[in-house]
């Protein structure tokens, strides 16, 4: 009787042995032109890391820049690489959204496309098996646009800003062009006018004006010889945000324009930006 209790715990345990199996880990993954609407072009790439986990794989999105009706998400190409060396524990999310023209696609469809995009990849998150970790990246409108989706909406929660030479304040932004000019007239055409004409569109769609002690934190890098963005609009917001107590960085950089910038200083924003997310985003 003794050695059947002991043949069958025996076979029981080896079964319970044999059932356990070690999955293995996720392998890298690229998914381009993915649709997160309806319209041609609410559309993204999805770039996900080896081993990532919902656990702790974190989500970086990049938002092109282009006065709102220019620019694609190609334009973050010759960047990808150095981000996915730098940051190889995160996935990246780069998105297009909906251009303004003189006819369509005026404010807010920029911010609604933002909002979107970023529901989309949270309700994704599963599926992709990464965390709802989310750290946002733009430059010029696409930094306009991920601010605002940081500072205005509570939900998903953000949990950093990287903002690369961003409007913060869209009235400051307007009366910063020579009336007439071509900068001014665009801001126009996709405001639907001027601030005296709209201002209650101008006033939400500033990003400056939704800060609070809970806002997410935010480097910010900017060029002192922009004549494009002004640096005030990043030396306001950080006054602000740091005047509440919220995390910041101001990196200007002297001598540096709204061009692309050389390799160089991308490289040593990288490296800021490494240590900014490490300190911040947990």
């Amino acid at each position: 009787m003794k050695n059947l209790v002991f043949v069958l715990i025996t076979i029981t345990l080896f079964s319970c042995k044999k059932a356990i199996t070690v999955e293995p880990p996720l392998p890298s993954e690229t998914i381009t032109d993915i649709s997160y609407g309806t319209d041609p072009a609410q559309k993204m790439d999805v770039y996900l890391p080896a081993g990532r986990s919902s656990d702790s794989t974190k989500l970086m999105i990049l938002v092109h820049g282009g006065g709102w009706n220019a620019g694609d998400k190609s334009d973050f190409t010759p960047n990808l690489s150095s981000l996915r060396l730098k940051f190889p524990n995160y996935a990246i999310a780069n998105i297009n959204y909906r251009l303004a023209t003189v006819t369509s696609n005026h404010f807010p469809a920029q911010e609604n496309d933002m909002k979107a995009a970023v529901e989309f990849l949270v309700e994704k998150s599963g599926d992709f098996n990464i965390a709802q970790k989310i750290v946002l990246v733009g430059a010029s409108a696409g930094a306009h646009m991920a601010m605002l989706q940081a500072y205005k909406y509570s939900s998903p929660k953000i949990k950093a800003v990287v903002d690369f030479f961003g409007p913060t304040d869209m009235a400051d932004l307007h009366n910063f062009y020579r009336p007439g000019s071509v900068n001014q007239n665009a801001i126009q055409i996709l405001m639907n006018g001027s601030p005296n004409a709209n201002s209650v569109l101008y006033e939400k769609s500033s990003s400056i004006n939704y800060v609070t002690s809970q806002s997410s934190p935010t480097i910010i890098f900017h060029g002192t010889m922009d004549h494009v963005v002004p640096i005030a609009e990043s030396i306001s917001l950080s006054n602000k945000l740091s005047g509440i107590g919220v995390a910041n960085e101001l990196i200007p950089y002297p001598n540096v324009g709204h061009e692309v910038w050389p390799l160089p200083t991308m490289t040593e924003a990288f490296t800021k930006i490494d240590s900014f997310l490490k300190a911040n985003v947990k």
